[in-house]
């Protein structure tokens, strides 16, 4: 007796990639079943993106601002409801990012973060460059650096990338003191600032594969024991995700996109604002754009620390700030290059001071890897 004819077993079988559907298109349509089958769900996910903080019912404020951007309200209204809007942003930036690191590993994790950890700085800085305000660009640059290290640092050891990083700012200014009469930015200073902005670029990749690939050991975090505060022990396990991976990588895309039409709006409205309310472009670049781009880690650092886990707290303002000083004001000097716009690594003189001296006091604080309140009151 002839065996019955199996042709058709493959599709009965539902093996599809020996007949008329290819194999990658198999693979494809497997990986995404998978990811649209993730656990926690879609509605679950974007559920707790919208209600992850009462912080978010900022958001009111995003819509707000387009109107009065578009409709040319006053520029003071123009530049707070941006400003306000930019808040939530920033803190909804942290939390999908956090969440699709969760999905990624220790590696891919560390890189996403390095890359997403000052979005909001990249965001509002290349809306400033490409607007010509470059002296926002860098006071609002160098604003973020001070506020991680002088409101909410804790650590010694960014006496060394960090001043690194703060060097390369003393040097372009030295060289304009002595440089003669030209007005910045001229040819000389342009080389020099784009010179060490490409070997800060480097460094700050080596940095990183020091930090994710070499040694990583030295980076994980761990917490004080509360029950006693001289023992620290390694960090608790990883909390399961909130979002699927789909969600997360959706709303980080989505809320980058809002943020920078929002920064956009904000710059737009700065020079006017100055000009009408008689405020330092100085105080706005130094002062409040930092408080708009940090805002979501200082209030996380400050709570970590409440949680004794300080060294959770201490990479989160180290990091921030040795990622702005060695990787986002170089990366905006060459796409200020590659675009057309002059930016230099040369600040005022009094702002290169104040930084400098601020680097050097807290490395001098703690030197000794310790810190208590009255170091922190210095």
């Amino acid at each position: 007796m002839t065996q019955p004819s199996n042709e058709q077993t493959p599709l009965l079988n539902g093996d599809s990639d020996r007949d008329d559907v290819p194999g990658y298109q198999t693979k494809v349509r497997n990986a995404l079943i998978r990811v649209l089958k993730q656990e926690p769900g879609v509605l679950a996910s974007y559920r707790f993106f919208i209600l992850s903080s009462w912080f978010n019912v900022f958001l009111v404020f995003v819509p707000l601002g387009a109107v009065a951007h578009f409709l040319n309200w006053d520029a003071g209204l123009r530049f707070l409801l941006n400003f306000l809007a930019i808040l939530p942003l920033a803190a909804l930036l942290g939390v999908s990012t956090d969440e699709l690191s969760v999905h990624l590993g220790q590696s891919l994790a560390g890189l996403l973060n390095a890359t997403f950890g000052n979005a909001v700085e990249i965001i509002v800085g290349i809306a400033a460059l490409l607007r010509d305000e470059l002296r926002i660009v860098q006071t609002s640059l160098l604003g973020s650096i001070l506020s991680n290290i002088l409101l909410v640092l804790g650590c010694s050891f960014l006496a060394g990338l960090l001043m690194l990083a703060v060097i390369t700012l003393v040097i372009p200014a030295a060289y304009e003191a002595v440089g003669g009469d030209e007005t910045p930015p001229h040819d000389g200073l342009l080389i020099i600032s784009r010179g060490t902005s490409l070997l800060l670029l480097v460094v700050y990749i080596v940095f990183l594969i020091f930090q994710i690939v070499t040694n990583p050991k030295l980076f994980e975090a761990k917490y004080v024991d509360p029950e006693d505060p001289e023992r620290v022990i390694p960090e608790p396990p990883k909390e399961e995700a909130k979002m699927n991976l789909l969600s997360a990588s959706s709303s980080l895309l989505l809320v980058t996109v809002i943020t920078a039409l929002s920064a956009d709006w904000l710059v737009a409205s700065i020079e006017e604002v100055a000009e009408q309310y008689h405020i330092p472009m100085a105080f706005i670049g130094t002062i409040l754009l930092p408080i708009v781009a940090n805002a979501a880690e200082h209030v996380t650092s400050v709570w970590m620390a409440m949680k004794q886990k300080t060294s959770l707290t201490i990479s989160i303002c180290v990091g921030s700030s040795i990622q702005i000083a060695t990787f986002v004001i170089p990366l905006l000097v060459v796409i200020g290059w590659i675009t057309g716009h002059n930016l230099t690594l040369y600040f005022a003189h009094f702002e290169t001071i104040i930084l400098f001296v601020s680097v050097l006091l807290v490395t001098l604080l703690l030197a000794d890897g310790k810190s208590n309140y009255m170091e922190g009151t210095m």
